[in-house]
Formats: C-alpha cells, sequence, structure tokens
C-alpha cells in the first residue's frame, strides 16, 4: 500500500493564521510559510504580536470554530482514502486542528503542540522534531512504504523532495517557480490525477 502525505493548511483547510489576522486586523499575522521559509522565524514573529495585542488562545480558537475545510477537501480526502493510507503531516498544532479534523473525517495527523499557560497565553510551542515532515517521510521509507506528497509552501518541499513522489498545490507563483521539478495542479480533480499518475498502481478516478 502507497501513503498518501498532504500537508493541511492551503490544502484541506483555510490558513489559520491568515483568519485570525483578518478577524483581529493584525497585518504581520497574515505572513505564513509562503512568506517566510524558516518557521522558527515565522513562530517567534507569531508569538512576539499575540504578546503585544494580548491575545491567547482562546481568541484563536473562537476563529478556528467559524472556520470550515475548503471546498471539496472533504470529498477528496474521501476519495484519497479509499486508494491509500492517508497521513497529514503539518505545522499546524493539535490544539488548533480538532474542530477542522472532525468536518474531514478525522484523517490521521502528526503536527506541533503549543505552550500555554494558566491564563491561555500562548508562550511556547513544541515542534515534533526538526524538519518533521521530511522526517516523517524517512520514517515511512524505513518501514518499506511508497509515499506520495502534496503540499503548497516553503515548509513542504523537503517533505516533496524525501517522497517517492511530490505535488505541489494551490501554490504561489513564487513557490511554483523555485521548484519546477514538482507538477504544479490547483483543483482537486487534478490533484487526484497527479496522485494516479504517481501511484505504481493501476488506480482510476
Amino acid at each position: 500500500m502507497e501513503l498518501a502525505c498532504l500537508d493541511l493548511e492551503g490544502v484541506l483547510i483555510p490558513e489559520i493564521w491568515i483568519k485570525f489576522a483578518e478577524k483581529t486586523g493584525i497585518e504581520e499575522l497574515k505572513a505564513t510559510t509562503r512568506d517566510i521559509p524558516c518557521y522558527d522565524e515565522l513562530m517567534t514573529m507569531r508569538l512576539g504580536v499575540l504578546a503585544k495585542h494580548n491575545l491567547g488562545l482562546n481568541e484563536i480558537q473562537e476563529v478556528i470554530s467559524t472556520l470550515s475545510p475548503l471546498d471539496g477537501a472533504k470529498e477528496f480526502v474521501d476519495w484519497l482514502r479509499e486508494r491509500f493510507q492517508v497521513i497529514i503531516l503539518s505545522d499546524t498544532f493539535y490544539e488548533f486542528a480538532g474542530p477542522l479534523m472532525k468536518q474531514l473525517g478525522y484523517p490521521t495527523l502528526f503536527c506541533h503542540k503549543l505552550g500555554v499557560d494558566e491564563s491561555g497565553k500562548v508562550v511556547d510551542y513544541k515542534i515534533r522534531q526538526p524538519n518533521p515532515k521530511r522526517q516523517s517521510i524517512v520514517a515511512f521509507k524505513s518501514l518499506y512504504y511508497r509515499t506520495i506528497a502534496a503540499g503548497d509552501s516553503y515548509n513542504d518541499t523537503t517533505m516533496l523532495a524525501e517522497a517517492d513522489a511530490g505535488i505541489l498545490f494551490k501554490s504561489p507563483q513564487n513557490v511554483i517557480d523555485e521548484f519546477p521539478q514538482y507538477p504544479a495542479v490547483h483543483t482537486y480533480e487534478d490533484l487526484k490525477k497527479e496522485f494516479i499518475k504517481a501511484s505504481d498502481r493501476n488506480l482510476t478516478l
């Protein structure tokens, strides 16, 4: 059996930090790994902004409770799970993802944890391991699984490189231009076709 490894935000669900930025009007929080490739730099900036504006986990979760998966995402995940073992490899946090994972039918999720104090302020973040998306693929390969990965941002590219096949999905043009070795598609129908092309098996739509 082949594994389908997907990024979460921007691929199946909206970018949570962007939605929170729109709700609060804080422009700095619109930055994502599409803009800042270094995740530590990005998260350090985010925690500083939250502290400056006295915002915490409760305020972020309130916004998340209003969100839904991207149009067609649930149907795509259902289609994929009939043909592959599906694992979500994300740089989001378990404290964020729950309501949206429920709407997607609870696919397996590997992500990170937040450090939250007794008042609900986000004071730290705990990365599962260095370069976690790539290292997950390395681990799957050590178990002799064949992996096909799809993502949209800079922080997905080491995962795509390590996988047996990598696909860019809904990526901005700067990422597509920098990584022309990966097919780039923008609809779930085209993404299905790329998974079929990348598979060693005789799959159909």
